[in-house]
């Protein structure tokens, strides 16, 4: 299948394979693991957003067991695949980097309500878009197209609201609780998730959800970066004691 990938030098290095999905998950688990430690050590306040690269390589183990699945033929372990993949997509990411932001945001901050309010949401927003599709599992759709994985299929807000206005409502929960932190590392973090999301739409269109998935979790790196600067308590040590 390599003759349809496109042409285009930065394309082509981003089509995907069950090798890069599992590298991809290993380099970005054992990140998360130095991160976790790093965090246990010096604030715990840290540790949801070090639990994110973590998860963001769980997420790329997930997709490895797509292409598994794909590239033997073998319906079953395509679906498990994609029933994790989107289990990070749809459910956790809208809720955990809400609830990451308030753990890490000072006591007694006004942006923290905010921040709360936002959790909440994305946990209603993942369960609405995740567990219909365990009770559908049809709904799920994974193809090939240009040598990457494309996720399609049905989601329940469709019946009430355009796809367009789901996909902003996500981006929203996952970008807003950052945006508006006290810390300017996890602001800076938020414009990380920007640039993904511009690349995504400008460049890799063919299979966005999948793309998005593997930019925005190498986007965590940030993120170990800033716990292993102690960035927060160097921004604001008083407000982060």
């Amino acid at each position: 299948m390599g003759d349809l990938c496109p042409s285009v030098g930065v394309v082509r290095f981003m089509c995907l394979s069950q090798s890069v999905s599992f590298t991809a998950g290993a380099f970005l688990v054992v990140g998360g693991g130095f991160a976790l430690t790093k965090a246990w050590q010096i604030n715990k306040r840290y540790l949801p957003v070090a639990l994110m690269p973590l998860f963001a390589g769980l997420q790329q183990f997930m997709e490895g067991g797509v292409w598994w699945g794909v590239n033997t033929g073998d319906p079953g372990t395509t679906l498990w695949g994609a029933m994790g993949f989107i289990f990070f997509t749809w459910f956790m990411w809208p809720f955990w980097i809400p609830v990451a932001s308030y753990v890490l945001e000072p006591s007694g901050s006004s942006r923290k309500p905010w921040m709360l309010a936002m959790s909440v949401a994305g946990l209603a927003f993942g369960l609405a878009l995740y567990v219909p599709h365990l009770l559908n599992p049809d709904w799920v759709e994974v193809s090939v197209n240009r040598d990457s994985l494309a996720y399609e299929g049905t989601m329940i807000l469709d019946y009430l609201m355009p796809r367009e206005l789901t996909y902003v409502i996500y981006l929203f929960l996952i970008i807003a609780p950052p945006a508006i932190s006290t810390y300017l590392h996890m602001r800076w973090f938020a414009l990380t998730i920007v640039a993904v999301v511009v690349v995504d739409i400008l460049f890799l269109r063919y299979a966005y959800i999948s793309f998005f998935c593997l930019l925005a979790g190498l986007g965590t790196l940030h993120l170990i970066y800033i716990i292993m600067r102690n960035k927060c308590a160097r921004e604001c040590p008083m407000l982060f004691a």
